[in-house]
C-alpha cells in the first residue's frame, strides 16, 4: 500500500466521458487509489474525492464536464469534512491550470502521462490551503499506465493499451496534441499481460490504440499488429476485440490474422468519417472513398460474417449536398451494422477550425438526420435475419433499466437480452456464455430467452 497518511479510509468516484483509452485510465486510477487505502463509492454525493476523467474530441463533453463539476460546489459536504474534485484525461492536458477559469472548485488537474502522480497530487491537496491548483501535465516518458494497479470494472473483461498517441494528425482532431506521438509497448509485455488475465479469469480483451493498425511501426521499424493478434490469441483467450483502426493502415495480413484467429471476434470498427474522397482529403484521412470499399470488400471475402461500424462526422467544412450524398452512398455500399454519426464540433488548435464555413446550421441538422434514419434501417436489417437463430452472448449484468433483464453481446458486437429464468439470479449468468434463442430481433438489439447451461 502507498504510504499517504491522509488518504487511508478516503472515499472516491469516478466519472468517465469519451473513448474506451479513458475508461482504461480511470481503471487504472482506480487501482492506484485502492492501493493507497481509498474505496470506491457509488454517487460523488458520498465521496471524499471525486475524479472526472474527460474527452476533449467533441465541443458537449467540454459543456458537460463544467456543468457537472462546478455543481459539486452545492453538494453536501462528504464525512472528512473537505472534497477533493480533481479533473483529468485529455481536457486536462490541453487546459492544464486554465481549467480553474471554468471550474472554479477545482482541486487537481492532472494529464493523460501523470496517472501515477495521482495519490500525490490528490494527498497534497487535502493538504493545501483552500484554493490552491495541484498541476501535472508534464509530457515526455513516464511509461505506460499499465504498469499500475487495476481496479477493472468487469472482472470477465478487460481493457489491454498496446500503445498510446497517434501520428495521424486528422484536421479535425485534438488526440496527437493530447495523448502525443504513437508509442509501441513490447509485444512480449502485452502478450504475458493477456496471459496473466486469462489466468486471472478474464473471458474478453480489448485491445487498445488510437490507430492499433500501426502498433509496432516505432519499435520493430513496421508494422506488426497481424503478429500480436495471433500470439494473443494462443494465450486461451475466448474473446479478442480491438479498437481503433485507421483505413489507411488496415493491411492484408492484418485481416488474414483476424480471419484465421479463433478468438477475434467477426466485427470490427472502421472508421470512414465521410463517404465523400474530397472530404476526406480535406480531413487529411489518407484514404479515397475508393480504397475503403476495396477493404470492405477484402473483409467480407476473408470473414463473409463479419458486422461492420463506422464513426461518421456530419458538416465537416465545405460539405457539400453531393459530398453528403457519397456519404449516404457508402452507408449503403459498405453495408454498416451500426454507425456513431457526429456533427462536426469546432476544436481549438487544430487546422480544421480555421476553416470558414458558412452552411446553415439547419441544413447541418436536416443532413445528420437523415443519415441518423438510414443507420437506424441498416441496424434493423442486420439484426432481423437472427429471428429464431440461438447467438451466443457474453453477459455483462441486469440491465440499467430493468434488473430483471440480462445484457450481453454476441460476437458481432450485438446488443442481446433476456430475462431472467424463474429461480435464477444475476450472478448465475454475468461473465459467462450463455446461449440466446432470439425471438426479437430489434433495431439497436436482440432479445429471446436463454437456451442450455451458462458457460
Amino acid at each position: 500500500m502507498r504510504q499517504f497518511s491522509n488518504l487511508p479510509g478516503k472515499t472516491y468516484y469516478i466519472k468517465t466521458f469519451g473513448c474506451q483509452m479513458n475508461l482504461h485510465d480511470s481503471e487504472r486510477v482506480a487501482g492506484v487509489l485502492d492501493d493507497c487505502g481509498c474505496i470506491e463509492v457509488a454517487t460523488p454525493e458520498e465521496a471524499d474525492i471525486v475524479i472526472y476523467m474527460t474527452c476533449s474530441v467533441r465541443e458537449n463533453a467540454d459543456t458537460h464536464l463544467y456543468g457537472v463539476a462546478s455543481a459539486m460546489v452545492s453538494a453536501p459536504k462528504p464525512p472528512c469534512g473537505r472534497r477533493v474534485v480533481a479533473v483529468g484525461g485529455c481536457i486536462a492536458q490541453r487546459d492544464g491550470e486554465q481549467l480553474r477559469k471554468r471550474i472554479p472548485n477545482v482541486d487537481v488537474v492532472f494529464g493523460t502521462s501523470a496517472l501515477a502522480a495521482v495519490p500525490k497530487l490528490i494527498s497534497d491537496a487535502f493538504d493545501d490551503a483552500p484554493g490552491t491548483l495541484e498541476v501535472d501535465i508534464a509530457e515526455g516518458d513516464r511509461g505506460f499506465s499499465t504498469d499500475l494497479p487495476s481496479h477493472r470494472a468487469q472482472a470477465f473483461h478487460a481493457w489491454v493499451p498496446i500503445m498510446t498517441g497517434c501520428n495521424n494528425f486528422c484536421t479535425y482532431c485534438i488526440v496527437p496534441y493530447v495523448r502525443g506521438r504513437e508509442k509501441s509497448r513490447v509485444m512480449e509485455r502485452i502478450v504475458e499481460e493477456c496471459s496473466r488475465l486469462v489466468d486471472d479469469g478474464v473471458r474478453e480483451i480489448t485491445l487498445l490504440g488510437q490507430n492499433v493498425n500501426s502498433y509496432g511501426r516505432d519499435l520493430y521499424g513496421r508494422p506488426r499488429f497481424a503478429e500480436l493478434l495471433r500470439q494473443v490469441g494462443e494465450t486461451g483467450i475466448s474473446r479478442i476485440r480491438f479498437t481503433s483502426s485507421n483505413p489507411k493502415d488496415l493491411s492484408a495480413d492484418v485481416i488474414s490474422a483476424m480471419a484465421e484467429t479463433p478468438a477475434v471476434m467477426p466485427h470490427l470498427h472502421l472508421a470512414v468519417q465521410s463517404g465523400s474522397t474530397r472530404i476526406l482529403k480535406a480531413m487529411h484521412r489518407s484514404y479515397t472513398r475508393e480504397q475503403y470499399l476495396r477493404l470492405v470488400g477484402d473483409l467480407r471475402t476473408a470473414m463473409p460474417d463479419i458486422a461492420l461500424s463506422t464513426d461518421i462526422i456530419v458538416g465537416f467544412p465545405g460539405e457539400t449536398e453531393e459530398d453528403f450524398q457519397q456519404t449516404l452512398s457508402i452507408v449503403r455500399e459498405a453495408r454498416f451494422s451500426s454507425a456513431f454519426t457526429f456533427i462536426y464540433s469546432k476544436r481549438p488548435g487544430t487546422p480544421a477550425a480555421k476553416i470558414e464555413d458558412d452552411t446553415p446550421r439547419e441544413v447541418i441538422q436536416n443532413r445528420f438526420d437523415r443519415l441518423a434514419d438510414l443507420v437506424a434501417q441498416q441496424a434493423h436489417e442486420a439484426n432481423a435475419p437472427f429471428m429464431g437463430q440461438t447467438v451466443e452472448s457474453l453477459v455483462e449484468g441486469p440491465s440499467k433499466r430493468d434488473a430483471s433483464v440480462m445484457v450481453g453481446h454476441s460476437p458481432r458486437n450485438q446488443t442481446v437480452l433476456f430475462d431472467l429464468p424463474q429461480g435464477m439470479c444475476a450472478e448465475d449468468y454475468v461473465g459467462k456464455f450463455v446461449n440466446v434463442l432470439v425471438s426479437e430481433p430489434r433495431t439497436w438489439y436482440l432479445r429471446g430467452e436463454p437456451v442450455g447451461e451458462a458457460r
